[in-house]
């Protein structure tokens, strides 16, 4: 895991990067809430709203100019290069194999954005090449791509670290490792049939632009591909309000038996995110069944009930954690709610998964902490920060 810092500078310092030769940085993981200004225009043309929406970016021209090719092996080891998807429009990301947080997105936008073209999907491709140092291996990227739903959506790239290094020279890419963390650059190419960079966007670490990114790749896409096929989803493209601690809110909870999950004022409560695909970096089975010991350690301390929200919105499919929690033969003794469109998320300041968050009976953040930890330590920190 990794740590997002200043996103809202790194992200300008990205494109400024890309652009112009300073390679910027942004990581898989972060501790900063979202809201910087992203991209200035769109593939129909000027869109006010769009343009105002912090957590959206409508992509930087590149000027057409060659894509460089590259030649390395996906998730099952077979060779690859760029140049034999001529013919093809190419979705080409740069993604940390281990990321839980900004890489999950950009995929999900991916494989979105390529849905909403219908049969033209055929004519597009999705790519991925690994920015994590750490972990080139086939079976990192297998692994990544399996919980993420995409083992045969894609080709997610490796190779040796000098042909890494070579690739993300190539367009860029600055991946770096501080205090065990990797950073990189978020950027997401749209390569067009003749091999040509078209567009440049930069994920931003917001979960509920998720649908609204894929549209506007889609949209830039469908531009490019003959008789511009329609794009099936035309959503507004302006600010989705988030959905925050103050604010009273029923969930679907993932449970066997349905039913709803309540959040907001009025009690104090610790609210867990996460998402199945953490079983890629962790034990999930373990972490989850094992905050059934916080929930009987609560009770009896009188500290606040917990509740859990899958990340819904970037899971694989919205069935994904209602299999995952039926297959845990352990009964977890605390509600799982779902956050379908991730405004939850981004309203509680969500930037890693998992992310905990203690929360006022007043409806106030008095605490929030990025990662797992063990019982003890989770206590001390509930106890420290609950009369807040």
């Amino acid at each position: 895991m990794n740590t997002f810092r200043a996103r809202a500078a790194l992200s300008a310092v990205a494109l400024l990067g890309v652009l112009g030769g300073l390679p910027g940085l942004a990581a898989c993981s972060s501790s900063t809430p979202s809201g910087s200004q992203a991209g200035s225009s769109s593939s129909t043309g000027p869109n006010t709203a769009a343009m105002d929406n912090p957590n959206l970016d409508l992509g930087s021209s590149l000027g057409d100019k060659p894509a460089p090719d590259f030649r390395l092996r996906n998730q099952f080891g077979q060779p690859m290069s760029l140049s034999q998807f001529r013919g093809k429009v190419v979705m080409l990301a740069f993604e940390d194999s281990e990321c839980t947080t900004v890489c999950p997105l950009t995929t999900q936008s991916m494989l979105e954005a390529k849905q909403l073209l219908g049969p033209a999907a055929n004519q597009v491709q999705l790519l991925g090449v690994d920015a994590n140092p750490d972990a080139i291996s086939t079976a990192d990227l297998l692994s990544y791509s399996r919980t993420h739903g995409l083992v045969n959506q894609w080709h997610f790239l490796t190779g040796s670290l000098a042909e890494l290094k070579a690739a993300w020279a190539k367009y860029d890419i600055a991946v770096q490792i501080e205090n065990g963390q990797i950073d990189h650059t978020p950027a997401l190419f749209v390569i067009d049939q003749q091999g040509r960079e078209r567009k440049l966007y930069l994920t931003q670490m917001a979960y509920s632009s998720v649908g609204q990114s894929a549209q506007v790749l889609a949209e830039e896409i469908s531009g490019l591909l003959p008789g511009h096929p329609k794009v099936a989803s035309q959503q507004s493209l302006a600010s989705i309000s988030a959905q925050g601690p103050s604010d009273h809110l029923t969930l679907a909870s993932a449970g066997p038996q349905g039913g709803t999950v309540t959040l907001g004022p009025g009690q104090p409560r610790l609210v867990m995110f996460f998402a199945t695909w953490l079983s890629e970096v962790a034990n999930l089975k373990s972490e989850l069944t094992g905050m059934n010991a916080y929930v009987a350690a609560a009770r009896r301390a009188g500290l606040p009930p917990l509740v859990a929200v899958d990340e819904t919105v970037v899971e694989p499919s919205a069935q994904a954690v209602r299999t995952y929690l039926a297959g845990l033969g352990t009964k977890l003794n605390f509600p799982v709610g779902l956050d379908t469109t991730g405004r939850v998320a981004d309203g509680y300041q969500v930037q890693d998964q998992p992310w905990f968050a203690l929360v006022s009976a007043s409806g106030k953040i008095t605490w929030s902490h990025d990662g797992w930890l063990p019982l003890p330590a989770l206590e001390a920190a509930v106890k420290k920060h609950a009369a807040g």
